[in-house]
């Protein structure tokens, strides 16, 4: 199993930041927040963007001492304020090694833990198979799927809606729903 460390971004992971992110294969399954190529600049502002309130929201995964991935909860507001949206992506030579489910059920906990919300969702596109099965591993259940409503690279994706709730009986039994 390849140890992680889930951690507040810093100025000095630009170079790992970039060097990770600047991946067609990553970007194509992400908004198109997330550019491609992923410049320096780029880095700079969402570095900032991660560090800019506390409690952190959005974290570095960290692999061998390295920044080697993202993730985060995004507050919803007015009458979605009890669920946070998880984000989060890995680099490509991590993938398939369990550090995304693992990091995903960290960030879960962390999230109940510090802020009054109920349900944390995910929404990774419908060819995204990779991220619905790591979201499966971490005991999130698929809540809904919208065809063909994201468009991204030319094409129509299917929206997947995954989420996990404060009260769901795996989070506290300490193993991942089957």
């Amino acid at each position: 199993m390849v140890d992680f460390n889930i951690r507040p971004w810093t100025p000095g992971d630009l170079d790992d930041l970039v060097e990770a992110a600047n991946n067609i294969e990553i970007a194509k399954n992400m908004t198109d927040q997330f550019p491609f190529p992923y410049t320096p600049e780029k880095g700079r502002q969402f570095i900032a963007f991660a560090t800019s309130e506390t409690p952190y929201r959005i974290m570095a995964i960290e692999v061998g001492g390295k920044a080697a991935g993202g993730i985060g909860l995004h507050a919803q507001t007015d009458i979605y304020r009890k669920n946070a949206e998880l984000g989060y992506w890995l680099a490509q030579p991590h993938w398939g090694k369990g550090i995304i489910s693992r990091a995903i059920r960290q960030m879960v906990d962390y999230g109940f833990k510090t802020w009054d919300i109920d349900r944390i969702f995910a929404r990774p596109f419908g060819t995204n198979t990779g991220s619905q099965k790591a979201l499966e591993k971490a005991g999130f259940v698929l809540e809904g799927r919208f065809e063909k409503t994201l468009f991204k690279n030319g094409e129509y994706l299917d929206e997947l809606i995954y989420a996990i709730r404060r009260s769901t009986p795996e989070r506290h039994s300490g193993h991942p729903a089957k």
